[in-house]
């Protein structure tokens, strides 16, 4: 088990200071991604990211999964559009959870992606988010990893705290123009 000393994790002799491993299909998909290393950077939670294909760099995707694994990672996001094969192909060589991200695609909308995501074989499961719902996927990385982390866990109810109030504030704000306008007529 993986010793955890400010944001440093000592796992089989290895250091690494990621707990969540963002791959990406190619390049293109780096800013639909980034919301994810957002909410990630603001709830402290370490994370790595590469950029590997499960059909143009096989090898090297395999080689990275036992990499990840020996340093530490905890969780797996996966962001792929088009045939999306990459989380699925990363879940088949880890027990460890994986989150799949599916990217707009200019042909389908993204709906390709979403299907080959969420049809994954009995017995190899990927949890799936909505098309280019990349802080969603960091969340759901978030929650995976506060069942252990307690600090994590209060970072994310901060987070929820935040959004409350500014639902709670924007509905006043609305109220408050709907009384004013009811008032002039």
């Amino acid at each position: 088990t993986p010793f955890v000393y400010d944001k440093i994790q000592i796992c089989k002799g290895v250091i690494n200071l990621a707990l969540v491993s963002i791959v990406m299909g190619s390049k293109s998909d780096l800013e639909t991604v980034s919301k994810a290393f957002k909410v990630l950077k603001e709830l402290e939670i370490p994370y790595e990211i590469r950029i590997l294909s499960a059909h143009r760099t096989p090898e090297e995707l395999l080689s990275y999964i036992k990499e990840a694994e020996r340093k530490g990672v905890k969780v797996f996001i996966a962001a792929a559009g088009g045939a999306a094969h990459l989380p699925g192909v990363i879940a088949s060589h880890t027990t460890l959870p994986v989150i799949g991200l599916p990217v707009k695609s200019p042909d389908l909308g993204g709906l390709d992606s979403l299907l080959s995501m969420v049809q994954m074989p009995s017995g190899v499961p990927v949890a799936v988010v909505g098309i280019n719902r990349s802080e969603n996927a960091a969340l759901l990385a978030a929650q995976v990893l506060s069942i252990e982390n307690d600090d994590i866990r209060k970072a994310i109810s901060e987070r929820r705290k935040k959004i409350r109030e500014k639902v709670i504030s924007a509905n006043m704000e609305v109220k408050e123009l709907v009384r004013g306008k009811n008032e002039e007529g």
